[in-house]
């Protein structure tokens, strides 16, 4: 059963629904009509139960309150809390990395907090986080200053944005930045606990200050070189977490000795908008909702083979630019894709109420690869018009 909520529904997993490939319930309402045959609430609440054995999944963390605020299958409710609470998964995965370090802080605690001087530099971010809110990379104690007043000055804003169960800014984690090359990807456990693989990312900074989500890439070289490596270690996070029946988003970084270092995990949900699950279908012909709804997997050998030597990628262009969004105009999307010579969808995002002005599924040839070097280094000052 797959649980719909704001902020975005696409048409591909519309389509979905549509087609009949699996059974979908509307959390919170979202879509425009009610054309689509959707479960009713109490149906929903049936499968939803520990008896009834459902695989859920969502398009949105939004979905997360409706699933805590129903009666039983307290497992799934207590798996998901371990991976969205992400202190308490490093204590998970502790011995696994000894030498990393992190440590936890209360928002009341951090104006008079004093990181330890051997732990720069190092990322902050809410304790339950979502999409980058909230994170900063602190470089040495001069910019922990600066940090501390950004942190303190957004925090009433990020709150409003979305539920406590998807962001809470009670509570920040501080943890030794991780070295490496950074990947995301989608995948499932199955009943035995199982991992299946259902999509593999890259996902490119424009600086070592960067913590934005403004690119992900995938291609037949990306996935191949590394799905050994990732079915590994999400054997690993199965064995220690005991989940079942269970889909993630994973996102890493793999370090100079080739150890898969995980940044963070969240649950039952693949990338966030619906991103990712798409670019899967735009670059590889799968649905990885319907993969992991129904019970299959992906054969990656076959898929890969099938592929040229193009990249597909997921372009975020959020709102980094430090003008509110309230305070904005217009933003020119047409002037923004025109950068890119084979865009495949534009989804338009309300700049007002979301730090978003638009996402991109683009298609990159060998040629054109100098688009994403320069779209990482943009920050989208030319598109915006403010408010006289």
């Amino acid at each position: 059963m797959l649980l719909i909520d704001k902020p975005l529904v696409s048409g591909f997993v519309v389509d979905s629904i549509q087609q009949g490939l699996f059974q979908a319930f509307e959390t919170g309402h979202v879509l425009p009509d009610d054309k689509l045959k959707l479960l009713p609430e109490h149906e929903a609440i049936k499968r939803f139960s520990a008896e009834a054995g459902e695989r859920i999944h969502t398009i949105s963390e939004n979905s997360i309150s409706w699933i805590e605020n129903q009666p039983g299958n307290e497992w799934l409710k207590s798996k998901i809390r371990l991976f969205k609470d992400k202190f308490a998964f490093r204590e998970l995965i502790s011995d696994l990395y000894p030498g990393l370090s992190y440590d936890k802080v209360k928002v009341s605690e951090i104006t008079d907090y004093v990181p330890p001087d051997n732990s720069y530099p190092f990322i902050i971010k809410p304790n339950i986080g979502f999409f980058s809110m909230g994170v900063y990379k602190v470089s040495d104690p001069l910019s922990w200053k600066e940090v501390q007043n950004k942190l303190l000055g957004e925090l009433n804003h990020l709150q409003t944005v979305y539920p406590t169960a998807v962001l809470d800014t009670g509570e920040f984690i501080l943890e030794e930045v991780i070295e490496g090359e950074e990947y995301a990807i989608d995948a499932y456990f199955n009943a035995h606990g199982e991992p299946v693989l259902l999509g593999v990312m890259h996902h490119l900074f424009g600086s070592e200050t960067d913590v934005s989500d403004r690119v992900y890439l995938t291609s037949a070289g990306i996935v191949n070189r590394h799905k050994d490596l990732f079915l590994g270690f999400l054997a690993e996070i199965g064995k220690r977490s005991g989940v079942r029946n269970f889909s993630m988003h994973v996102e890493l970084r793999i370090d100079k000795y080739r150890k898969p270092v995980p940044i963070e995990i969240n649950p039952l949900r693949f990338g966030a908008w619906c991103t990712s699950a798409d670019l899967m279908n735009y670059a590889y012909n799968i649905n990885p909702y319907s993969l992991y709804l129904n019970d299959k997997v992906a054969d990656w050998d076959d898929l890969t083979r099938s592929t040229n030597d193009d990249t597909y990628g997921i372009v975020i262009l959020e709102n980094s630019s430090g003008i509110p969004g309230t305070s904005i105009a217009s933003f020119d999307y047409d002037g923004a894709a025109a950068n890119f010579s084979d865009i495949l969808e534009i989804r338009r995002i309300n700049f007002r109420k979301y730090p978003i002005f638009c996402i991109l599924f683009v298609r990159i040839r060998p040629e054109n690869y100098h688009e994403i070097e320069a779209v990482l280094k943009d920050d989208l000052l030319s598109y915006i018009s403010v408010m006289p």
